[in-house]
């Protein structure tokens, strides 16, 4: 496989150079996530780095390679595949209320019925 040397920005790897693996696209992955373990035996850390686009050419606005950025909100909107036809992620802002503003029914026991008045249906015998 294919590896490409990228530079680490802020954070705890700030300065580094590693080599990170390609992906079929040519492309380092867009989210590089370095567990860290705890000293008191804990669950690992876990920093994330976002990849942003390293430099463009003067003249012509080429791109010149990637780097990584230090996030750290965490895992914000990482994880989730989205395709143009995806629903957006639901907010907390746009989740519908769960309350249920109609009483409940009245006679829970009775068993819905499909012919008319109560008739008795030639299925029942």
């Amino acid at each position: 496989m294919k590896s490409e040397e990228t530079p680490f920005v802020g954070g705890p790897l700030d300065g580094r150079v590693l080599p990170i693996l390609l992906g079929p696209t040519g492309h380092p992955p867009k989210t590089y996530r370095v567990p860290v373990p705890d000293a008191a035996g804990g669950p690992p850390t876990v920093l994330v780095y976002r990849r942003v686009q390293a430099a463009q050419s003067k003249r012509l606005g080429l791109h010149k390679g990637w780097k990584y950025e230090y996030d750290p909100e965490g895992d914000s909107g990482g994880g989730r595949i989205t395709w143009p036809w995806s629903k957006p992620a639901p907010t907390p802002a746009t989740q519908p209320d769960v309350t249920p503003d109609v009483a409940p029914d009245s006679a829970p026991d009775r068993k819905p019925d499909a012919t008319p008045d109560g008739k008795p249906d030639a299925a029942d015998g």
